[in-house]
């Protein structure tokens, strides 16, 4: 889909501060020089910024003009915010608080989804999970349906406040995946701690899901932490997820 004049000066503006381009404390250019340089009118300069600031990454004042604030002010769900980071580039240090929130909110998530799950929410779980499986036998688009077994687990854990969180998660939970199917063998060893996770809500044991969906995010942590050691290029969200070739 093709960005509106808006949503690209936003894009512009919001990566040129992830970039550090315009670095913590320091004020963007008045709207008539951005306007100038980037094309477009002060009108769609100010929209822009009132983004921005919705999304905490700048504030306005008088005599002080538009300044960029520290990055845990910063909407770190909001899903362009995660956009913009997985453009300019993922760090060790978001990855490794990815995994920190992960131990947070999903064991919690799948528990409830154990107790709370519908027939029709274990299909869908398990319709992701013969996705992966496909996906490692024959090769494929093992991220995608990876992704749709969390998202499905926390849809069954009938909590909209996590449900919601969820939707902002997805594309922080595919920079986990994606780095777990680039180390070889990677998706084959988690195959089983996946299914130990489905079985576990299928039976409807609270506290054996929570253990086993702790089992495969320290699986995924240790992935992550190879890939760091490796020193390989970390990915990058805006490209399409690699698919795995056939076994």
């Amino acid at each position: 889909m093709i960005k509106n004049v808006h949503g690209n000066t936003l894009d512009f503006l919001g990566e040129a501060i992830l970039k550090g381009q315009y670095p913590v404390g320091s004020t963007l250019p008045p709207e008539p020089v951005l306007g100038e340089a980037l094309g477009v009118s002060r009108t769609v300069i100010r929209e822009a910024v009132k983004s921005l600031i919705a999304k905490g990454l700048v504030s306005t004042g008088p005599k002080v003009g538009t300044r960029v604030l520290p990055a845990e002010q910063w909407n770190w769900f909001d899903q362009h915010v995660i956009a913009w980071q997985a453009r300019v580039g993922l760090t060790p240090e978001f990855l490794r608080n990815l995994q920190e929130l992960r131990r947070v909110v999903e064991p919690a998530s799948v528990r409830l989804a154990a107790l709370r799950a519908t027939d029709l929410d274990i299909a869908e779980i398990e319709a992701a999970y013969a996705g992966m499986a496909l996906a490692v036998k024959k090769g494929g688009d093992y991220v995608s349906h990876d992704l749709q077994f969390h998202m499905s687990l926390l849809k069954a854990c009938r909590n909209p406040l996590l449900i919601q969180m969820g939707k902002a998660l997805s594309a922080l939970l595919r920079t986990s995946f994606e780095l777990s199917t680039a180390r070889k063998g990677g998706t084959a060893a988690s195959l089983p701690l996946h299914r130990a996770v489905l079985d576990a809500v299928i039976a409807h044991k609270p506290l054996k899901a929570e253990k086993a969906i702790l089992a495969l995010i320290d699986g995924a942590s240790q992935d992550i932490d190879q890939v760091l050691v490796s020193r390989k290029r970390l990915p990058r969200l805006s490209k399409p997820a690699p698919a795995l070739k056939a076994s």
